[in-house]
């Protein structure tokens, strides 16, 4: 069987219509609320003309048949809504950077071609300095919160709006839900201009969003077999970061897939570590996602320092601590099970074009590491010239890659979906970037993205691996790696650090000598208050390797 998203959401909802589905704030929504809600927007959009769909099979790979609706808020209940909503409409929602300037936020609305958006009161102001120059536009959906900034012209409220709409929607429309129907993914942009990636729902939904069950990893066989599998749910997820990235809402449809319920930060602006800690404790939080160091170094501070305070949280209901998108560091994973001996830290390997392709567990008593992860199924290493598979063992350093269920294509853009796509042997890959070897017994070494890659003196050095070097020093808080131009290297090493203690470069590079060949290590460092990275964490290459240049 081929799953469409919409179709899945419809059947959990049917086996557990009185379980809590997602907690945020005051509302607790079980999952006939938030069916209902979801089908009300349906119908919005169908009202405004949204919602018809050019076959797939008319179409190529980097070509999108459906409507867009551009998702533009903080996290909150609406923001899912939005999403599965726009899936029950047959339309395509898709992530929107929330702190994108004007100019950015015009380019990604041009790209995507939206048709609708959903935002937060505190971004119109953004939003209305652009709006004259997308004709296409056409439905405005703006959800209040406390910025006090009034409607924006041509825009209605979301609420309102809903309300207004029935809670059921039209046979013929539920009969039209295809596995062909798009998820659309847009990258971060943090090395080059943020592109969509287009998936079919059917293949993200294995790749990603929950279809291979939790006991076996098998794929889910049918819509019959998933709503049995509700009677094991109930566990309370909750993804720390923006759902505008990847991790965070995946993580959120796989809590959905299996009948979980989704509890959501009550600050959205930042990471307020005692308010992530605080609900862990009030709602007893079993799997709690975090953004590497950036998220973990703050919140094991925090617990710490409660703990030596006589101010600890009870953290007990703990059982998962699952990081993504970023590195987690082995000195933040040893402090965390020291502190939460009976938790495990899952690290996920995963990426837009290639969904979840590896993980790392680790539990108390066990050493830890940076960059090692044991491979999913599908994922395999191609050559450096993307003609062969490279074998277990094999010295050549090659390209992560994935077969089986892949993207079709980046929005709008044939070359890149070609060159990101390769077929090797009559398999089609998906090839995001990042550089990897597979070790004879089989763990795989991630060794960083080429994009970051920085070619010194003749060698590769991977930023990644470097960053992971420096991190292992106690007075490094956080740190990025970058390039700049040497007469002498072509291109040198400079390593942008955050510290909590006076720390010589003398001892920065002793520590990081221990993990790291010489002559990978920084021929400079750089210091600054704080290291620039999204709000989910991840790091703005762009913004070090202008850091790295200024010294």
């Amino acid at each position: 069987m081929q799953f469409n998203l919409a179709e899945i959401h419809e059947t959990i909802e049917s086996a557990c219509p009185d379980r809590e589905c997602v907690i945020f704030r005051d509302k607790r929504l079980t999952y006939r609320q938030f069916g209902d809600r979801t089908r009300q927007l349906a119908n919005l959009l169908r009202s405004r003309g949204l919602g018809e769909v050019t076959p797939r099979s008319d179409l190529d790979g980097h070509e999108s048949g459906q409507d867009h609706l551009a998702v533009y808020l903080h996290n909150g209940n609406e923001y899912l809504e939005a999403m599965v909503g726009s899936y029950k409409a047959r339309v395509a929602p898709f992530n929107v950077n929330y702190r994108y300037v004007a100019e950015e936020l015009l380019y990604l609305l041009k790209d995507s071609r939206a048709r609708a958006i959903v935002f937060h009161s505190a971004f119109a102001p953004t939003l209305a300095e652009i709006v004259d120059d997308l004709p296409e536009l056409t439905v405005l959906l703006q959800v209040a919160d406390g910025s006090g900034n009034d409607l924006l012209e041509r825009a209605q409220w979301y609420e309102e709006s809903l309300a207004q709409q029935p809670t059921e929607i039209p046979d013929e429309l539920r009969d039209s839900w295809s596995p062909d129907d798009l998820y659309i993914l847009y990258t971060g942009g943090t090395t080059g201009m943020p592109k969509g990636v287009l998936w079919r729902q059917d293949d993200i939904f294995m790749a990603a969003l929950g279809g291979r069950r939790l006991d076996t990893g098998e794929d889910f066989a049918s819509l019959k077999e998933l709503a049995e599998n509700t009677a094991q749910g109930g566990t309370k997820v909750m993804p720390g970061p923006p759902f505008m990235h990847g991790a965070a809402h995946w993580m959120a449809f796989n809590a959905f897939s299996n009948g979980n319920t989704v509890v959501i930060a009550n600050v959205v602006e930042h990471l307020d570590v005692d308010d992530l800690l605080g609900l862990v404790e009030s709602e007893g939080i079993m799997v709690l996602l975090i953004v590497g160091d950036s998220f973990g170094r703050p919140l094991i501070d925090r617990i710490e320092s409660g703990a030596d305070a006589g101010k600890s949280y009870d953290l007990s209901s703990l059982f998962i601590l699952v990081s993504g998108g970023a590195a987690l560091s082995s000195g933040i994973k040893s402090r965390f099970l020291e502190a939460l001996p009976s938790m495990m830290i899952m690290d996920g390997l995963g990426s837009s074009e290639a969904g979840q392709q590896a993980s790392q567990m680790s539990s108390a008593g066990e050493d830890t590491s940076t960059g090692d992860f044991v491979p999913g199924p599908d994922l395999r290493i191609l050559s450096e010239d993307m003609t062969r598979v490279l074998a277990a063992g094999d010295d050549e350093t090659g390209w992560l890659a994935q077969q089986g269920r892949a993207p079709l294509g980046y929005l709008g853009d044939a070359s890149k979906t070609a060159r990101t796509f390769p077929v090797v042997d009559g398999i089609r890959y998906s090839v995001p970037g990042d550089r990897a070897r597979i070790s004879a017994d089989g763990n795989l070494e991630l060794l960083g993205r080429d994009s970051v890659t920085i070619n010194s003196g003749g060698e590769k050095v991977f930023a990644e691996e470097v960053e992971s070097a420096i991190l292992q020093h106690p007075g490094v808080d956080d740190c990025v790696v970058a390039g700049r131009p040497s007469e002498r290297w072509g291109s040198e090493v400079i390593a942008i650090v955050q510290l909590n203690a006076d720390t010589s470069d003398e001892d920065l590079l002793a520590a990081a000598a221990e993990h790291i060949a010489r002559y990978k290590l920084p021929k400079g460092i750089v210091r600054r208050e704080q290291i620039l990275r999204s709000p989910a964490g991840k790091t703005d290459y762009r913004w070090a390797k202008a850091q790295a240049i200024e010294g």
